[in-house]
C-alpha cells in the first residue's frame, strides 16, 4: 500500500533556518541544518534501500507559495505567499509503499525523532493512505 507521510512548518521555520528567531521558531545553527539533513538522508537512504522510497522532497517557503482559487464570479483568483487560513503547510513529503500501516508508523517516529533547536514547535508527522485508481484505500 502506498503512504504519504508528511511533515509540518510555518514561514517562521524557514525564517529560523536562515537565522531569523521568533516565538516557537528559534534559529539554527549551520550545525544543527547539518545534523537534520544527515538525519533525513539516512531516512532517504534507508528507505530507497529496502525499495519502501517512491519519492521524498523538501518543499520551499510558503512565502514563495501561489494559491489559485475561483471566486464568487467564477473567475480565478490568484494569491501569493502564505496562505490566509492557516499557518502550518506541508513542508516536506515522503512517497512510500511499505506492507502495513505499522511499518509506515515506525518511518514516522524515526522522522519525528529528527533534531531540531530547543523550543522549536513540534507538528508532529501526519500519515495519510493513498487511494488506489479505483478510488479505494
Amino acid at each position: 500500500m502506498k503512504y504519504l507521510v508528511m511533515v509540518q512548518g510555518t514561514q517562521a521555520d524557514y525564517e529560523a533556518m536562515q537565522g531569523k528567531a521568533s516565538p516557537g521558531a528559534p534559529a539554527w545553527s549551520e550545525e544543527q541544518i547539518q545534523a537534520m539533513y544527515a538525519h533525513m538522508g539516512a531516512i532517504n537512504d534507508d528507505l530507497a534501500e529496502s525499495g519502501e522510497l517512491i519519492d521524498a522532497q523538501g518543499l520551499s517557503e510558503p512565502a514563495q507559495t501561489r494559491l489559485v482559487r475561483r471566486g464568487e464570479d467564477g473567475e480565478p483568483v490568484i494569491t501569493d505567499g502564505p496562505y490566509g487560513e492557516t499557518k502550518e503547510v506541508m513542508a516536506g513529503y515522503w512517497l512510500l509503499e511499505c506492507e502495513s500501516l505499522e511499518r509506515v508508523t515506525k518511518i514516522a517516529e524515526r522522522v519525528s525523532r529528527c533534531p531540531v533547536p530547543e523550543g522549536s514547535t513540534d507538528y508532529g508527522v501526519v500519515i495519510r493512505p493513498v487511494m488506489d485508481g479505483a478510488g479505494d484505500i
